[in-house]
């Protein structure tokens, strides 16, 4: 009787050690692909709002450009400020401000979402350092110049896609609409 109890008991500590490691696999399964979309939707939302606040601030202030081609987006959270420019932003008319369009500035896995001005238009994108579901790191494997060309790497198979989700938009400037014709004949020239 003593050695059906204890081939028992041992029986009982490997099933529950296979059910737990079982359980441990699906968790960590879970916890992968769960993060992955977490960030999809964190940064498909995050860029959306972004969007809209730089277009609600374009039509009451109109943005004539941004002093460097790659700006942290870390002020829409400011009340007012002096002078035509706010973080690296420059406005036409500054006293519209309507802030803080934001109660905090988003950010993604800790960084903060950034404007890159290339010859094609001015885009937002994860910050650099911001690692994409796709496995690609903003600033590492993806580095933005002036010559990117962010809308073709937002677009089907590009390096700002997983799955059916783009991670840059354009940033929907009515002023700078002026600058792109002039850009673009520069380029034909």
């Amino acid at each position: 009787m003593k050695v059906a109890l204890k081939k028992n008991g041992f029986s009982y500590t490997i099933i529950t050690g296979i059910l737990f490691t079982v359980l441990v696999g699906i968790a960590g399964v879970n916890f992968y692909y769960r993060s992955r979309w977490y960030t999809v939707g964190v940064i498909q939302q995050d860029l959306k709002v972004l969007q809209d606040v730089f277009k609600r601030i374009d039509e009451s202030c109109t943005i004539m450009s941004f002093d460097v081609p790659i700006t942290p987006i870390n002020y829409l959270n400011v009340r007012s400020f002096e002078g035509s420019e706010i973080g690296a932003m420059n406005i036409v008319y500054p006293s519209r401000w309507q802030g803080p369009y934001l109660k905090d500035n988003p950010t993604v896995q800790g960084i903060e979402y950034q404007v890159v001005h290339t010859n094609k238009g001015y885009f937002i994108t994860p910050g650099n350092g911001v690692t994409l579901p796709n496995g690609k790191e903003i600033g590492k494997d993806i580095v933005f110049t002036e010559q990117s060309d962010i809308a073709l790497m937002a677009a089907e198979e590009g390096l700002l896609r997983y799955k059916d989700i783009a991670f840059a938009v354009p940033m929907p400037l009515k002023s700078t609409a002026w600058q792109q014709v002039l850009i673009e004949q520069a380029l034909e020239d």
